[in-house]
């Protein structure tokens, strides 16, 4: 029997003040850290603490909400590009019901930096005046305008990113071998979750190395372009690897309880839909990485060469490909937005004969 809240890494003042939280009569939470910093585990914990008065994992509860299947706490995924008003009215009408097991009734509320105004509009009075028996807890990434008015009715817990070393001394504890885990951290950008995929990623470096070499195969012709879409469209199927051997092994464990207890109340939608939701993240997360390491080769260039005169066209691309990652995660059609990317950025080997030496 052990804490929950020791899964939770580089977050300790903020895990203490939620400790301190538990204990009050505060009703809505908004949760706010980059992605993989733990925030989205932190919400299941806290939840469980609001429900059991306890942080202990040993306890039939906690090994229900920890999986998403209690039935007194309801996460919230967004189904499109953003939590629309169709999807808050039905935040509105759970927060009407009463618990069916537990004292309160926990409502857990992702992605909501990608809730459109008229969602925020809806919420607001329902979170703003929950009814007694219901807690809500709101995960964003960043506070966007359409959040300040919700922000404001709400205990505001910020996450921090976690550093490369809370990263590689995560995976060196779970049995990874310390340069492999420092590696994979400086990877993975301060996500945990993704780090743990990486680790087992036998595609890695020749996806970071495709990544790092677009700029100088390039060479102003859509064959060029077509050629290296369909290398980068290959290597993110190739990425999901480990996360689908994860899936399947889920299912098996899902499929064997299934076998014992029957069908009824065994939570498979849950997990086939969360296991679609993070196919999906994984594919963005590594595109956008590698997008990063593209724009980095320009980058690098202007640093090391300021008087060069493509410099306009360079800082141009580097807009257009942060542009292009930030549209990244909302419904974009992966192939048909790098097309259109690498149509546009210029060749380094046309721009420097240096260029080589920097980009290796």
């Amino acid at each position: 029997m052990s804490s929950l809240w020791a899964k939770i890494i580089g977050q300790d003042r903020t895990i203490e003040r939620l400790r301190q939280l538990a204990t009050t009569n505060v009703q809505s939470f908004l949760f706010v850290g980059p992605e993989g910093c733990g925030k989205e585990l932190a919400a299941r914990i806290f939840a469980t603490t609001l429900i059991t008065q306890s942080d202990k994992d040993n306890t039939r509860e906690a090994d229900l909400i920890m999986r998403g299947e209690f039935s007194d706490v309801n996460e919230i995924f967004r189904i499109g590009t953003a939590v629309d008003a169709d999807e808050a009215e039905g935040v509105v009408l759970q927060s009407s019901t009463t618990p069916l097991e537990a004292k309160v009734k926990v409502i857990i509320i992702h992605e909501v930096h990608l809730m459109r105004d008229a969602a925020a509009v809806r919420l607001l009075k329902t979170i703003e005046e929950p009814a007694k028996q219901i807690i809500f807890i709101l995960l964003a990434d960043q506070i966007v305008p359409s959040l300040t008015t919700l922000n404001s009715r709400c205990v505001t817990i910020n996450f921090s990113r976690l550093t490369n070393q809370n990263v590689a001394d995560s995976l060196i504890s779970e049995g990874v071998f310390p340069d492999t885990a420092l590696t994979v951290a400086k990877t993975s950008h301060g996500n945990l979750d993704r780090a743990r995929l990486l680790v087992t990623d036998s595609h890695l470096l020749r996806r970071q190395e495709l990544f790092a070499t677009i700029a100088m195969r390039l060479d102003g012709t859509g064959a060029a372009v077509v050629k290296i879409v369909a290398e980068l469209v290959e290597q993110l199927e190739q990425a999901a690897s480990a996360l689908e051997v994860r899936h399947e092994r889920e299912i098996k464990e899902l499929d064997d309880r299934v076998a014992l207890t029957g069908e009824r109340g065994s939570g498979r939608k849950a997990i086939t839909d969360r296991h679609k939701r993070e196919l999906r993240k994984l594919r963005t997360d590594e595109l956008r990485s590698g997008l990063s390491q593209f724009a980095k080769t320009y980058s690098d260039l202007i640093c090391a060469q300021p008087e060069l005169t493509d410099g306009d066209e360079i800082m141009a691309a580097i807009r257009l490909i942060h542009k292009t990652i930030s549209s990244l995660g909302l419904n974009t059609n992966e192939t048909l937005a790098l097309h259109a990317l690498l149509l546009k950025c210029p060749s380094l080997s046309e721009v420097s004969r240096n260029i080589t030496s920097l980009v290796g």
